[in-house]
């Protein structure tokens, strides 16, 4: 059984409400995002659950505020509760809404999502579970197509999807002249494949870098690289 809370250094998430707990891949998605040192006045979380990559991002960025968006009411109160507890709390504004019938002037520097998958997967028992992880509530296609209409043309998305779908996610994401620009995929160790991609995407077409990080080394430990990454985050490092 999940617990209901995940403390880090600067907040803890409550999640008892929410359907999708705090995972490692999540957590280092989290990570990745903040330790971009580009600056970024407005960004935006799409799907933002207990409320995790806006604040590993906004504890980061100081001098950004992230607009986040939940579509699950049980979820985004849990969020607006894990945020308002927080000394930054002003810079974070949640909207209980569905991304795909939100309309805005406002064109984001920043777009991050860890979205809906597993659509080949069985879906669970429960409803709430099903809408977090199955792309039936969310597809590729119209995430994309909102993150076409909401970035600025110099603006970056960070995605989170499983390294299964990397290729289809691409092939859409490239129809709407959308690139990759660098890609890091997860393995549990280097005995296992690769199971998520992280995916940074524009709308400059340019090199792409690639680059894997192994969560546990062959003695169970945590990896050099994922201390790197979560030191200023998980308590024990």
């Amino acid at each position: 059984m999940s617990n209901s809370f995940f403390k880090f250094k600067q907040f803890t998430i409550q999640q008892d409400q929410c359907a999708m707990k705090v995972c490692t891949d999540a957590c280092l998605f989290g990570a990745i995002i903040a330790s971009d040192s580009n600056k970024y006045p407005l960004a935006l979380d799409i799907g933002t659950g207990t409320g995790l990559l806006s604040l590993m991002f906004a504890q980061k960025h100081t001098e950004s505020t992230v607009d986040t968006i939940e579509i699950d009411s049980d979820a985004f109160k849990q969020a607006q509760q894990n945020i308002d507890a927080v000394e930054f709390e002003n810079r974070i504004k949640l909207l209980n809404d569905d991304i795909r019938f939100f309309k805005s002037d406002q064109r984001y520097d920043l777009i991050f999502s860890n979205p809906p998958f597993y659509a080949k997967d069985l879906k669970s028992t429960n409803d709430k579970r099903n809408l977090a992880l199955h792309s039936t509530s969310l597809s590729f296609f119209e995430l994309l197509n909102k993150v076409n209409e909401l970035l600025k043309p110099e603006g970056l998305f960070f995605v989170l999807i499983p390294y299964s779908v990397e290729s289809t996610f691409l092939k859409i994401a490239n129809e709407m002249c959308l690139f990759e620009n660098q890609i890091i995929r997860f393995k549990q160790s280097s005995a296992h494949d690769f199971f998520r991609s992280v995916i940074i995407i524009s709308k400059i077409n340019k090199e792409v870098l690639s680059s894997e990080i192994v969560i546990k080394e062959s003695n169970g430990e945590y990896s050099s690289e994922l201390k790197e990454l979560l030191k200023d985050y998980y308590l024990f490092l």
